[in-house]
């Protein structure tokens, strides 16, 4: 290829040697060849480095990148700053694309011009990669995306969006000081100009895997990082976001329910419910995950752990905390 590439796909890895290959080969197996594949490798300890090499020697679209750690936001940073793309693509280290996923998002972008971001229906996949009955399908909860956005990240996970990198120059890179929530602060910031639409692709064209590390969490840093998300969102736009805040944050404590229950704190999942029912106890009536987590929350220990593996799985590591499937 001369010149630069149509799009920069971001690869941020981190201790994932188990999984990276499984991510570059869905990247080589893409119909849409003009990318290139930029692997950051965030102070990995393991052969993360040693597999994205592999790749960058038989295939020059893969280029790998070292950094000390700093986590996920500071990952996909570093790799937008080497981007050399109109469009930005996101994909971790664990997760896996459809072999249409660059072409089909490229073409919406570039016939529409009022489009800035392009995400499809997802399905996630176990940790030895088989795919399960879990799907998410992006649909969002509201017309408007910044409101949708508020109350659940239809997006849905962080290897999903794939955007116009004037975006980044317009409002900005990922916020660094964000242990959780990083995407969904980016999405809402992108939602907040008003002037550009996300389009949701029906088909499945992402895989998200639910790795065995998938409950170490830390929830009060992920309630902290929520809230820090909502207030900044009222302080950018407070006349539109001040009628949906205490639906945000009925989902947002729901969330944190879930998490709990996942997680086996039945105390902190009970005071999270508590919370959410007191800011809008109306989502319990029209969303079928938060009764869910409702109903996980005030069943047996048996029909907890039943409703709870019904619900998905979040995952996190080290380095990213960042939120999914919310």
């Amino acid at each position: 290829m001369q010149g630069e590439p149509k799009v920069s796909v971001v690869v941020p890895a981190y201790n994932v040697s188990n999984y990276l290959k499984d991510a570059l080969a869905s990247l080589e197996a893409q119909t849409f060849p003009d990318f290139e594949a930029l692997i950051v490798d965030d102070g990995s300890t393991d052969n993360t480095a040693a597999v994205a090499g592999e790749f960058c020697r038989r295939d020059s679209r893969f280029k790998l990148l070292q950094k000390s750690n700093g986590g996920l936001s500071s990952a996909r940073n570093y790799g937008i700053r080497h981007a050399g793309g109109e469009y930005i693509a996101l994909l971790d280290g664990d997760d896996v694309y459809h072999k249409d996923k660059l072409a089909t998002h490229i073409a919406r972008l570039y016939s529409c011009a009022d489009v800035g971001l392009v995400y499809s229906a997802s399905r996630t996949i176990r940790d030895d990669g088989k795919p399960t009955f879990i799907t998410l399908s992006g649909k969002p909860v509201h017309s408007n995306p910044l409101l949708a956005l508020l109350c659940k990240n239809f997006i849905g996970h962080g290897s999903n969006a794939v955007f116009r990198r004037c975006l980044i120059d317009e409002i900005g890179e990922f916020n660094e000081s964000l242990r959780s929530w990083e995407d969904v602060d980016l999405w809402l910031r992108i939602a907040a100009t008003q002037k550009w639409r996300f389009y949701r692709e029906k088909r499945i064209l992402s895989y998200y895997r639910v790795r065995p590390s998938g409950l170490s969490f830390n929830v009060s840093q992920m309630q902290d990082c929520g809230e820090q998300v909502l207030k900044d969102a009222y302080l950018r736009s407070p006349e539109l976001v001040k009628s949906m805040l205490p639906t945000a944050y009925a989902y947002m404590y729901r969330y944190l329910a879930r998490l709990s229950v996942q997680g086996g704190d039945m105390e902190a999942a009970r005071k999270f419910i508590r919370q959410a029912l007191a800011s809008d106890k109306s989502i319990f009536l029209s969303d079928i995950r938060s009764l869910l987590t409702l109903v996980s929350v005030s069943l047996s220990p048996v029909a907890k752990l039943i409703v709870g593996r019904s619900l998905g799985q979040s995952k996190f590591s080290n380095s990213s905390g960042s939120t999914s499937a919310r």
